[in-house]
């Protein structure tokens, strides 16, 4: 990272630390909402990150998914709920995806200030592979699942086979249930839609702007499980010079520093592929496609190993429920799963 992307990372740290520690993240987790509305206005207001990657013209920063990617690593760290990842960074590149500048100019303002929240719609049953609404003669008819933030949405970008919707979240014929979730520290949701009449965002190919999204999605969730990587080794280091057994701290014991550097060795691989992903979407390089799907790959896995060790090395403390540490594990697995896996091996491009 640049100096300048050192100092915005500790900045958004440093709120986060003060406002978002982990009784204010349990706190939030037991809300139907899932996350602390004054935390998000905070965010937006003294950071405005959900104006990073919105273009100044839509009424943001101009920036880029750099900048809104260091935003997600960073809350990935506390395990904070605000609904950036679903609506600041999903939300607002589908909408700019569509290509509909009255849509961009209508909805992303509001989005930029953090007034308004988007929810993306987009997983069938069996995953994200297939949308799970169709449309036909203007109406929506089906089942979005595995929503973020979609309890709380103000707004609804769905996706169908053949383009992206704007739905308002009160109209007629839309249902939404909270879905029971492994990872409390993040909602999801299941909207329903009954013949509902919907606005297209844009009428180009949809296909692209659905690969694009994803690609995106992905990134975005391995800066994510870096940030929540990092935090798990930092939590194992500093309760091995803590805790006690045999007279010594347990962070003396050879076989333990071992596993340790194997953590750090596994975050630093993990961190390259997160940055070389960022770097790749942001800037829609050539390489981008294998770019997100090593970072996919990667980070998942090693996410997944690394609190696996943070678990084993707190020792029986990590499994109660006043230790975080189950929360990370917890949030390791729903991410692997989030927005699809990649298939094996990666398909050759011409």
């Amino acid at each position: 990272m640049s100096t300048e992307h050192q100092e915005f990372a500790a900045s958004v740290r440093g709120l986060l630390t003060k406002h978002a520690g982990p009784a204010a993240v349990r706190a939030a987790a037991q809300t139907d909402l899932g996350y602390d509305p004054a935390l998000w206005r905070l965010l937006c207001e003294q950071i405005g990150v959900a104006a990073l990657a919105v273009p100044e013209e839509y009424g943001g920063f101009g920036a880029s998914l750099v900048e809104s990617l260091l935003v997600v690593g960073e809350l990935g760290r506390t395990l904070a709920g605000v609904p950036m990842l679903g609506s600041a960074v999903l939300g607002a590149q589908a909408v700019l995806l569509s290509g509909d500048a009255q849509a961009c100019a209508r909805l992303l303002p509001e989005v930029a200030e953090g007034t308004r929240t988007l929810a993306v719609c987009w997983a069938g049953e069996s995953g994200w592979d297939r949308p799970g609404v169709a449309e036909s003669d203007g109406t929506l008819t089906g089942t979005a699942h595995y929503v973020l933030d979609g309890i709380g949405a103000d707004m609804l970008i769905v996706v169908t086979p053949g383009g992206f919707f704007e739905v308002d979240s009160a109209a007629s014929g839309v249902t939404r249930t909270a879905a029971p979730t492994m990872d409390p520290t993040r909602k999801l949701t299941t909207v329903a839609f009954e013949s509902v009449a919907a606005k297209r965002l844009g009428t180009a190919d949809a296909a692209p702007a659905l690969a694009r999204l994803r690609e995106i999605a992905w990134a975005a969730v391995a800066a994510e499980q870096v940030g929540a990587a990092e935090r798990c080794l930092e939590m194992t280091v500093e309760y091995s010079k803590s805790r006690v057994q045999f007279g010594r701290a347990i962070g003396s014991f050879q076989a333990l520093k071992h596993r340790m550097a194997d953590m750090y060795v596994l975050l630093e691989s993990a961190k390259s592929a997160s940055a070389a992903a960022t770097l790749a979407v942001a800037e829609q390089s050539p390489s981008v496609a294998e770019d997100v799907w090593a970072a996919r790959v990667h980070c998942s896995e090693a996410f997944t190993a690394i609190v696996a060790e943070t678990v084993q090395l707190h020792g029986g403390i990590a499994i109660t429920w006043e230790h975080d540490a189950h929360l990370y594990f917890k949030r390791a697995h729903g991410t692997a799963q989030l927005f699809g896996t990649p298939r094996r091996p990666l398909p050759q491009t011409a």
